[in-house]
């Protein structure tokens, strides 16, 4: 005879909790229902190992769905394990009550070896069905000898109803009586694309059939029970030496959308005292959503092959934004909706743990396969220097993989390639920044180097820009910006040479000085020089000028640092212009000069139109 009862806890307030705010979506029902009926079936293969009752049969594991469109119904249905009445009224009658937790701390009690992977923890994610349906359904018949079938219903107002069941096979049949508006959960592909969503990787076939009428009175009775709606190949669980390169170049492509084939993957079975699985590809071009402000990124999570999310960033540092894949782990502390990762020392862990097996991958892969490292350098090395800029565990790794253009040959070198190739008197390490790698090659900085046959590494991308300030040194060598302070590499007669060459070229000096003091700090003779007139070098702390416009673009405040010019004695336009007496002509040449040196940097003179003028009255 049917009795009515009253939920434990406080259960109205419990279920509006669920229905309105735990969950932020309302199709994660079907999620909840579906991992509940992947733990009724995995206990159930885990009791009939050893006792015979249980599955005599030896079913076909399954899980089906019904909808039914007239009656407008969906029926979440499986042959697992089953709950009797008394199971079922604890198991439903109570918020929170898991029963999967609850049998998994049983099994360790008793200390039993394979203990199933279940789903299920917090015990609400059956109310998650209120959130769809204002009345559900629930027929169960528990495996075993002599048992009797039980239903349990309500419209999750308080109260719930318990009565003899009609279910004959041994298993769960949980149906909910769709709300008005929400009668879009009876269309195949709308159960299609949920279940490919979030339940694509569960271990049992989830089958569909249609019953009833469609909107547009279609007589439907479609079966699909020979093709499930989920692959069940969660390849991150398999072993490595199992899967073939087209399905992972598959899984890549179908379900992280990936474009072609992977540059490298990763294929991660973490054990111990961390445990995870994680299957990676590091692609072969960035995709214009990374370059997109603000966009998320993150790799995809499951728990026991039940999509949680994907755009996890607690995973992984956000310099490692180009990497594609999921991670599985039976121990990730989620919220109780299972939607939210919770800040947790297992999570950092992890994401320590798959930055440390990324960046030796790397390693591996710029030491045994060269043209394809460089591959990754030129698409996606910018990521790498943003790491070194951001990641200070990493920093000194990461160094060793960053990759910069260099003056010989335009080839990517490394820091360590590029000391290990310097000649035995070259005591530096040199580096310049430009916006472009043109204006770097072309930049008269370089000329004193070029002279002496030394090589330089430039720094042309917008990250490089953010990251030169922070290098000093490498292995104990120090480095030294082209364009910046004394290079150190002027010979004591040459120094003996400037410095008679000062006194003649005082007057000049001086003159060029007074003219530009509201543009620069300071005129001097130098032997940086050897075929241009002069040149613009900042002091040693700072700026660079591309890093000075890339902040002016984006409209940051820039540090008031006023750069030097460098002039060259031995230059026939530098000669002349010291001889000039004519004062009018003198200030053009001036002029002229100065507007060269900010061209040759990449800037523009400060006044454009009256570099112009001068420049049509010399040509006069």
């Amino acid at each position: 005879m049917a009795k009515t009862c009253a939920f434990k806890a406080e259960i109205r307030q419990m279920l509006d909790l669920v229905i309105h705010s735990l969950y932020s979506k309302k199709e994660i029902f079907l999620r909840e229902l579906i991992s509940n009926a992947s733990d009724a079936i995995d206990r159930a293969k885990y009791l009939a190992l050893t006792d015979a009752t249980i599955a005599p049969e030896g079913p076909t594991w399954e899980i089906h769905l019904l909808a039914d469109a007239q009656a407008h119904t969906l029926t979440i249905e499986d042959n697992g394990l089953g709950m009797n009445a008394t199971e079922m009224e604890e198991a439903l009658g109570t918020i929170a009550k898991s029963g999967s937790k609850a049998f998994a701390e049983a099994l360790k009690k008793g200390e039993e070896p394979n203990i199933p992977e279940l789903i299920g923890k917090f015990g609400v994610g059956f109310y998650a069905a209120f959130m769809v349906a204002d009345g559900v359904t629930v027929e169960s018949l528990r495996r075993g000898k002599d048992q009797q079938p039980a239903r349990w219903s309500s419209t999750g107002d308080g109260e719930y109803t318990m009565d003899v069941g009609t279910r004959t096979q041994p298993g769960t049949s949980i149906t909910l009586h769709l709300r008005a508006d929400q009668e879009q959960f009876t269309d195949e592909w709308v159960l299609r694309d949920l279940v490919h969503r979030y339940s694509d990787f569960i271990a049992y076939p989830i089958l569909l059939k249609e019953i009833g009428e469609k909107n547009n009175h279609e007589e439907t009775n479609t079966v699909n029970d020979d093709k499930p709606l989920n692959t069940m190949i969660a390849l991150w669980k398999r072993p490595k030496a199992e899967v073939k390169p087209e399905e992972y170049e598959a899984f890549y492509q179908q379900t992280l959308h990936g474009s072609g084939e992977p540059l490298l993957t990763l294929h991660i079975a973490a054990e111990g005292a961390l445990e995870y699985r994680a299957l990676l590809f590091i692609p072969k071009t960035v995709g214009m959503e990374m370059l997109m402000p603000g966009n998320r990124h993150g790799l995809s999570l499951y728990v026991r092959n039940v999509f949680i999310g994907n755009e996890i960033e607690a995973l992984t540092p956000a310099w490692l934004r180009f990497l594609k894949g999921v991670v599985d782990s039976s121990d990730l502390p989620l919220n109780v909706s299972r939607e939210i990762l919770q800040d947790d020392v297992i999570i950092r862990k992890i994401r320590t743990d798959l930055t440390r097996r990324v960046l030796k991958a790397l390693a591996e892969m710029a030491k045994d396969k060269p043209e394809d490292f460089e591959t990754f350098s030129i698409a996606l090395g910018d990521f790498l220097k943003e790491g070194y800029h951001s990641d200070w565990e990493n920093k000194e790794k990461i160094l060793d993989l960053l990759r910069f253009r260099n003056l010989k040959d335009g080839k990517l070198l490394s820091l360590r390639a590029y000391k290990e190739a310097m000649p035995q008197e070259q005591k530096a390490i040199y580096m310049l920044s430009a916006d472009t790698l043109q204006a770097a090659q072309q930049s008269p900085c370089l000329e004193q180097l070029k002279a002496h046959g030394f090589d330089v590494l430039f720094l042309t991308t917008p990250v490089d820009q953010f990251i030169a300030g922070e290098f000093s040194e490498y292995d104990k060598t120090p480095i030294v910006f082209a364009d910046k302070g004394d290079l150190g590499l002027t010979k004591e007669a040459e120094k003996k040479q400037l410095e008679a060459s000062e006194k003649e070229y005082k007057p000049l000096t001086e003159a060029i000085a007074k003219q530009l003091e509201k543009t620069i700090k300071d005129v001097r003779l130098t032997t940086r020089l050897t075929d241009s007139p002069c040149c613009l070098v900042q002091d040693p702390a700072a700026l660079s000028p591309a890093m000075r416009r890339m902040m002016e673009a984006v409209g940051q405040p820039v540090p008031e640092d006023r750069q030097i010019l460098e002039i060259n004695p031995d230059h026939p336009l530098i000669k002349s212009l010291a001889a000039d007496s004519e004062e009018s002509h003198k200030k053009d040449v001036i002029d002229l000069i100065y507007g060269q040196a900010c061209l040759a940097e990449g800037t523009l003179p400060p006044d454009p139109a009256h570099f112009n003028q001068v420049v049509n009255r010399l040509l006069k």
